[in-house]
């Protein structure tokens, strides 16, 4: 026999028949009744096996031990779930040491200390529940662009350039550390090291995309990217995936349209085929929010927000509008942002989700940033102040997508990156695609994980990548 899933069991009404079970030990009461998981779902089976079964088997039915069970399902007896398996066969696969096993159901861990054991962290029900969200928002990212004539486009992760100019990589190379080979004015030689030139790690695949997209009219990406930020907090991770769709022939307004309806399908999909786990975070989000004053908590819950979100158009602002709500605001008036608020800064958190989440209550696309804050490629308005910039603004986040109406004039395009002096020779393939046969064209990139962040409720970045890479941390 194969095995069988525990949640197709439970969602099954059908009783009297042979299964093969396998998880682990959630709880064991009485002697008789083993709560068993295996990550199919949030919920577990009740096993009862005999009373009067082997002693030595039943010493070794600890919290966290792996079995196999063969049984029979039938109507349960008790209150919580329809069926349970009466055991005939149980098969002890994984002996757990009880007393050193550091998930016990009577001690709750911390969010933090379950950092710190990662690679036992998956058992819980909350990362159990996050991580079964995080596989349902990736496979409806490439359900979403596949069912709409995208093609999937992967971009490398070791290049040559840094797309946004921030300088921020992870260098790549073979060079040794002692003995490092130089060039006669004392800089690094990288005609020694294995490609033969200065790279690293990808904080973006845009570029590459773009030029898929000059052939391919709509292309996706979605992989690993790495900012060598020296950054702690809750929302900022040194390895992190990223989704950026490239279009050929889209402006800026079908930028934003393409970028709203897109993360209103994901969260839909959520919605639609993680009703239990979300309902779980919902739960777990809602005690959380007792524990903070009164006015620092939500006004909506996690499942009212994330329906709020997929039933209502966003708002859509300029950065100007955005800069003038600001200073009306009472927040800036009684001198409550931390950071200063004024034309040609580039908003922080605090600003974004006062938009979002006081003035608006609903997410919010703005558009048309100064152009001294934005990246080289982005079209420049005829107003020379401006690019054709787009960000959008979630509950709790701040900015979840990064977009924009690409600079497709060659003149334009070689101006401004003289003016950032981001060498033009280093890019000529990037400049090729202005040379021959350029069109106007747009993208966007959304940080996944923050994605997951805002779909699952949790509060630190941390808790919604397996094994994050963070500034003095690559365990595991």
């Amino acid at each position: 026999m194969t095995r069988n899933k525990i949640n197709d069991i439970l969602l099954s009404d059908q009783t009297n028949y042979e299964v093969i079970v396998k998880g682990w030990v959630r709880s064991f009461r009485n002697n008789q009744f083993i709560a068993l998981n295996d990550g199919s779902c949030m919920a577990n089976i009740q096993i009862v096996i005999d009373l009067n079964s082997d002693e030595a088997l039943i010493r070794k039915i600890t919290t966290g031990a792996a079995l196999s069970i063969k049984g029979q399902v039938v109507a349960s007896q008790g209150k919580g779930q329809k069926v349970e398996v009466k055991a005939q066969e149980v098969t002890i696969l994984g002996e757990c040491d009880a007393e050193k096993f550091p998930l016990q159901l009577k001690n709750r861990p911390s969010l933090e200390y379950l950092r710190e054991i990662a690679h036992l962290r998956f058992r819980t029900n909350t990362f159990g529940a996050v991580f079964r969200v995080r596989h349902s928002l990736a496979f409806a990212v490439h359900k979403f662009f596949n069912d709409r004539g995208f093609v999937y486009l992967h971009t490398p992760i070791v290049t040559a350039s840094d797309a946004e100019g921030a300088g921020e990589t992870f260098r790549v190379t073979t060079l040794p550390f002692e003995n490092t080979p130089r060039k006669e004015d004392g800089s690094i030689d990288f005609n020694e090291d294995f490609f033969g030139r200065s790279t690293n790690l990808t904080v973006s695949g845009q570029l590459e995309a773009e030029l898929g997209a000059m052939a391919l009219s709509e292309v996706y990406t979605f992989g690993p990217t790495f900012r060598a930020e020296n950054s702690n907090t809750a929302r900022h991770l040194a390895e992190f995936w990223m989704i950026e769709p490239e279009v050929a022939f889209n402006d800026l307004d079908a930028n934003m349209d393409l970028a709203e309806n897109f993360i209103r399908y994901i969260v839909q999909y959520a919605l639609d085929h993680n009703k239990e786990d979300l309902e779980f975070l919902a739960q777990r989000l809602a005690e959380e929010e007792k524990q903070k004053p009164q006015q620092e908590r939500s006004e909506m819950g996690l499942i009212e927000k994330l329906e709020f979100v997929c039933n209502n158009k966003f708002e859509r602002i300029t950065y100007t509008e955005a800069i003038e709500i600001l200073l009306q605001s009472p927040a800036y008036k009684k001198k409550k942002f931390q950071y200063e608020v004024k034309w040609g800064i580039d908003m922080q958190s605090e600003h974004e989700r006062y938009l979002v989440e006081k003035h608006f209550k609903k997410p919010v696309i703005v558009t048309n940033y100064p152009k001294d804050i934005k990246a080289f490629y982005m079209r420049q308005n005829d107003d020379g102040k401006t690019v054709a910039a787009m960000d959008i603004l979630a509950p709790g986040i701040g900015e979840i997508v990064g977009g924009s109406q690409r600079e497709e004039r060659l003149e334009r395009l070689e101006q401004r990156m003289n003016e950032m002096h981001i060498p033009t020779e280093e890019l000529y393939w990037y400049l090729d695609t202005r040379r021959f046969g350029t069109a106007p064209h747009a993208g966007f990139g959304l940080g996944f994980e923050r994605m997951v962040l805002f779909v699952t409720g949790m509060t630190n970045i941390r808790d919604v990548i397996p094994f994050p890479r963070t500034p003095k941390n690559a365990e595991f």
